[in-house]
């Protein structure tokens, strides 16, 4: 048994500073205006704080971002309800954890339980050991001929899952208001918050006004 912190990975290639992604939006954006020939080197980050500034938001559909996002399979479940999103998901139905490009082993997040802190050490170990348990018995089906697909029906939400999710900027944007917010699930915060603070900081202006609640 393996257990994991839960990561992301940006899967889409940004520029240096996220100007290309900018300007791209202005080139689209001053389609609607005839207006080509008012951009200039440095005109990309003014017109796009002046769309969302406006909720002019149909524009920066045309630009998509790609993200992996290693978490637990309860979190997964909340990412795919976004609807305006195209995602790639490891699958449990073929994926047969008694192989050895798994490392013949179950992999789990961990959980938020904190096994160094005496008020949580119980839960922690708790969850341990029905983590064991679990992999044991999904071992043992499949053992005994079960399919993989047969077989997770013993395997929990602390279950690792790889989980791809492209969008188009709009949504991301919709997908961080919900998922940083101070009632969103821990775990979702978890990977989140460092996603929001990272893009902020590769591609300006497109998430600026998102405020992180603490």
């Amino acid at each position: 048994m393996k257990i994991i912190e839960p990561y992301y990975e940006i899967l889409t290639p940004i520029s240096d500073g996220g100007i290309n992604e900018l300007k791209f939006i202005e080139k689209v954006g001053r389609t609607c205006y005839k207006s080509e020939n008012n951009i200039t080197d440095d005109s990309a980050k003014k017109f796009v704080a002046n769309l969302i500034a406006n909720n002019h938001s149909a524009i920066i559909e045309h630009s998509f971002l790609s993200v992996k996002f290693v978490v637990d399979r309860g979190v997964s479940h909340e990412i795919v309800r976004h609807r305006l999103a195209s995602y790639a998901q490891e699958s449990t139905r073929y994926c047969n954890y008694v192989l050895d490009k798994f490392d013949n082993e179950i992999t789990y997040i961990k959980p938020l339980f904190d096994e160094n802190k005496s008020e949580d050490r119980w839960a922690y170990q708790l969850w341990k050991e029905q983590a064991k348990q679990a992999e044991k018995c999904y071992f043992e089906l499949i053992k005994n001929g079960a399919t993989p697909q047969e077989a997770r029906a013993v395997l929990p939400n602390s279950l690792k899952t790889e989980l791809v999710m492209t969008t188009n900027y709009t949504e991301w944007r919709h997908f961080f208001k919900l998922r940083t917010a101070k009632n969103a699930h821990p775990q979702m915060r978890q990977i989140t918050i460092p996603l929001l603070k990272e893009l902020q900081e590769k591609i300006p202006i497109i998430f600026d006004d998102i405020k992180i609640e603490e």
